[in-house]
């Protein structure tokens, strides 16, 4: 005997049905749409270590980029199928065609990555595929339902009828699919043929129950299987097979939501999970975990407001012609009560509650890679967790554990597992580090695409850092490699890329020896101070600054005005470098760099920007920073390049013009004495150099000018104008004018 059970993938409300319909008749095989190949994983989906959502993936081995992903909530029909059978020790099996076909079926997308979901080959649906897509949500909105989950309730739930349902679901099925040559492509005719080539050697060892999406129920029938007998063996011969691994790995809700272009998701995991796991007073403990939310937020939801939330849902879904409230009631109970004129409270809980964000987790059996192996052990070394929710972790280098985590967490960056991202640490020192982390399930994928490089973390960042010094295309990547490798304790991979970088200082020219600079200043000043091991990199940071800046000059020579810009770019970062580590040698090699930029022929920019520096470092006092401003403001001097070395000059915060009155003064002179065209042709330049000073900066020399005009005005004194005012002045005072008359 074959019964048919036809579910909306993802559906809490088919789960509960088919887990009632099963125990009610329970039969000999269960059957669930899923790859054949995966049968071996089916056991773990009944361990009580895995924990939903998961989704069993399979990749080409060799290749772990080409994957396919079947996910499963706890709210899923298969699995809740699947967990049925294996509870009561009923037969059960996967009976769509096999992974490697699937996979096989990609190959023509060569270098592409193929990421597949059961039921949805593609990111978006066209509105001609979206009677295959979702064709019981289609139903649920005919009936005046928006939520098919809702509609699924009041018409099976709420009256019992579960396996009668069934039959009616699978006769509209029939009916939509009647003639259609449209919804139906070849892909499906070939799946729907294993299925019954699977559903035929059941058959034969007794009663058999199919679990299935609604769309393939027609397909599936008896009449159908007997006529299509021989067809499928046609259909079957010959397909294409890769050579697959197969695994169970952790997914999210948010890859459940058609948001994240699943297209077998739902709208909200989040409530699917309330609706499966609550059968009574839905509406009410929803609401109270709404508001059990808001107040964990600061926001106010009293529960006073909860019972109002509640009377609006109900009162909303009766004047929609509905007998119970679903998500849109509850969603603008929720708008009207909580969230007032602000879309904060929704915010947060489209976030936390209908999303419902959480991370599935799988036995310590299940078949991996030995880098994922590895990682997991690590892990439960340094007591981190994979969570699908996002948490700042803060460490303290000058432990061990602190120092471990962060190494783990750079290797994992190498290996292009993005787990946790570098944010900016509060307070001061250098012992902290700030990580952002939240685990995405496309990162499982990665971790076994890492795999190539190596079995356990050290030997594949190792690896992966050599491959990437080999490829580097210049000083900069190399140096920060460098840091990388040095950042994760990989001391192999460091020496590795230090003798790269070594190689090739010998023929950078001096823009890539400038951008080098950074990265090694900050190993060489902090690597020992978090006890990273390695060699002292102050040499090398000596002799790349000694190189470069004998090229500097040459390099300044003759530059148009981007050409300008961009090595002053790479000047103020090497300059920030050699100022970061202090080293005297390297100082005096770089000081001497710019006292050489400061002369004719170089760069007008470059030219004032190395006057800005050397005052800086006390290698220009006030007198010789007036005497070079004097010459570049020189009459006759080009007013562009005027207002180019201006804005070298003047630099990022404007420290010289704020503190020096006299240069002010001199600037401010140059500008009034220029004519109208030369103006107008030097503003731009000069707006924008005074364009980075800070808002307050800017004030305070706007005002430091308008004194200058004050100054100028009280040197021009009327003293006969001035004296009509003193007789005034006495007689406000008391004072009687002496004998004579006023003075």
């Amino acid at each position: 005997m074959l019964t048919l059970y036809p579910i909306r993938h993802h559906g809490p409300g088919s789960a509960r049905s088919v887990a009632r319909a099963l125990e009610a008749n329970p039969p000999a095989t269960l059957l669930v749409e899923g790859p054949v190949d995966a049968d071996g994983l089916l056991p773990f989906l009944h361990d009580a270590a895995l924990t939903p959502p998961v989704a069993v993936m399979a990749h080409v081995q060799g290749r772990p980029e080409r994957s396919v992903f079947y996910p499963l909530a706890e709210f899923s029909p298969e699995f809740v199928a699947i967990r049925w059978a294996l509870a009561r020790g009923v037969n059960v099996a996967f009976m769509d065609v096999p992974a490697a076909v699937t996979l096989a079926s990609t190959e023509e997308a060569e270098g592409a990555r193929a990421e597949v979901d059961v039921d949805a080959a593609s990111t978006s649906i066209e509105p001609a595929d979206a009677v295959r897509a979702d064709p019981l949500a289609l139903l649920a909105r005919a009936a005046g339902y928006s939520d098919f989950e809702r509609w699924w309730d009041a018409l099976v739930e709420s009256r019992g009828e579960g396996e009668a349902v069934f039959s009616a679901i699978a006769d509209v099925m029939t009916a939509v699919r009647e003639g259609d040559e449209h919804h139906t492509s070849e892909r499906d005719l070939v799946r729907e043929a294993h299925m019954r080539h699977t559903i035929r050697g059941a058959l034969k060892r007794g009663s058999v129950a199919v679990v299935c999406g609604a769309w393939h129920a027609p397909a599936l029938t008896q009449d159908v299987l007997t006529r299509e007998a021989k067809a499928d063996v046609a259909r079957l011969k010959n397909l294409a097979k890769a050579k697959v691994a197969l695994t169970i790995t952790p997914w999210t809700h948010g890859r459940l939501t058609q948001a994240s272009g699943y297209g077998a998701g739902v709208t909200s995991p989040g409530w699917y999970a309330h609706l499966f796991g609550a059968s009574e007073q839905v509406s009410e403990r929803w609401l109270t975990r709404s508001a059990r939310l808001l107040r964990a937020h600061g926001l106010d939801a009293s529960s006073a407001q909860v019972i109002d939330a509640v009377r609006l849902a109900e009162a909303l879904a009766t004047l929609r012609g509905r007998s119970l409230a679903g998500l849109d009631e509850l969603t603008d109970a929720t708008r009207a009560v909580f969230a007032w004129d602000s879309d904060t409270p929704l915010r947060l809980l489209t976030d936390e509650l209908f999303v419902g964000e959480v991370l599935g987790s799988v036995p310590s059996g299940v078949p991996a890679v030995p880098l994922e192996q590895d990682l997991a052990a690590t892990l439960t070394r340094l007591r981190l967790k994979r969570e699908a929710v996002r948490r700042e972790q803060v460490l303290d280098l000058r432990e061990d554990v602190g120092l471990s985590r962060s190494q783990l967490f750079h290797r994992l960056n190498v290996l292009g597992v993005p787990w946790a991202k570098a944010a900016a640490s509060r307070g001061a020192g250098t012992f902290k580090e700030t990580w952002t982390l939240r685990w995405e399930p496309e990162f499982s994928v990665r971790v076994v695409e890492a795999s190539r490089h190596g079995n356990t973390l050290v030997r594949a960042a190792n690896t992966a850092v050599a491959s990437k010094a080999r490829q580097a295309p210049d000083l900069a990547a190399l140096s920060e490699l460098l840091e990388v490798a040095r950042l994760s304790g990989l001391p192999s991979a460091a020496a590795f890329t230090l003798a790269r970088l070594n190689a090739r200082a010998a023929e950078a020219d001096t823009a890539a020896l400038l951008e080098s600079l950074p990265s090694l200043a900050r190993l060489a000043r902090y690597g020992d101070v978090r006890q990273r091991d390695g060699d002292d990199l102050r040499p090398v940071f000596r002799t790349l600054v000694a190189r470069a800046a004998a090229g500097l000059p040459n390099a300044a020579h003759g530059l148009n005005g981007e050409a300008a810009e961009a090595l002053h770019a790479q000047i103020a970062q090497a300059d920030a470098a050699v100022r970061l580590l202090d080293d005297a040698e390297a100082s005096a090699e770089w000081t001497r760099a710019l006292h050489a930029l400061d002369a004719e022929g170089n760069a007008p920019l470059l030219r004032g920007d190395a006057v800005n520096r050397l005052r800086d470092r006390g290698e220009l006092n006030a007198e010789h920073v007036q005497a070079r401003l004097e010459l570049a403001l020189a009459k006759g001097a080009p007013p562009l390049d005027v207002a180019a070395w201006l804005v070298g000059f003047i630099g990022e915060d404007g420290s010289t013009l704020r503190h020096d009155p006299t240069v002010l003064a001199l600037l401010d002179a140059w500008v009034v004495m220029l004519d109208a065209d030369a103006f107008t042709d030097v503003l731009p330049s000069l707006r924008r150099a005074l364009s980075r000073l800070e808002p307050h900066a800017r004030k305070r020399l706007g005002e430091e000018l308008r004194g200058l005009e004050r100054t100028k005005e009280a040197t021009e004194i009327n003293d006969l104008l001035g004296a009509e005012v003193v007789p005034i002045v006495l007689r406000m005072l008391g004072v009687t004018s002496p004998v004579g008359g006023a003075p």
